[in-house]
């Protein structure tokens, strides 16, 4: 098997949000695909967040592309300079007003759909959480905490009782595969 090869790239547009890039590619059996489009965004973090009573921390919000309100974990993309754990901490604190003494515990690094975006998204799992301080959020975010308990949570995503998106899900097996193992 062997890679794609690019003859031509050029920018449709560049924003803050992200860029559309439209790719000429030469594959490997000589075939041409004149327009291949891949969207460019940065990288972004996110985190199951536990209380120490066992109560996952998410975050109510609207999302205007699913067009409705959506039961996430917190999540957020890096600031300049910043570590990932430095990013995911900062997130949490700025969308919950949770944080914790513990270090952030990495679950998996994934491309986010390699198809056709070019970002990553690294999740984490942080246990013993607090409430510390006020939420913190951007002019353009309303966000609701919701606590709930962590088991209950997996009930309500198995029998698709809430509305959430697929990092939240998978998120959420990844850290039970690992409190399972402790």
């Amino acid at each position: 098997m062997k890679a794609w090869y690019t003859t031509n790239s050029e920018y449709l547009y560049k924003t803050p949000f992200g860029n559309l890039r439209k790719d000429k590619c030469k594959l490997p059996n000589g075939i041409t695909i004149e327009d291949y489009y891949v969207n460019e965004y940065v990288d972004w973090v996110n985190a199951v967040v536990l209380t120490k009573d066992n109560q996952i921390v998410l975050v109510e919000q609207y999302r205007h592309g699913g067009q409705g309100f959506y039961l996430e974990i917190p999540a957020g993309k890096k600031e300049e300079g910043e570590t990932d754990e430095e990013g995911i901490l900062r997130e949490i604190q700025e969308e919950t007003g949770y944080t914790s003494m513990e270090k952030p515990i990495l679950l998996g690094e994934f491309m986010v759909n390699p198809a056709t975006q070019n970002n990553k998204i690294k999740t984490f799992l942080l246990t013993n959480a607090y409430k510390s301080v006020e939420q913190h959020l951007d002019e353009t975010e309303e966000i609701e905490v919701k606590l709930i308990g962590f088991e209950k949570f997996g009930h309500l995503i198995r029998n698709q009782e809430i509305q959430t998106q697929l990092f939240t899900a998978s998120a959420y097996y990844m850290a039970k595969a690992v409190l399972d193992k402790r």
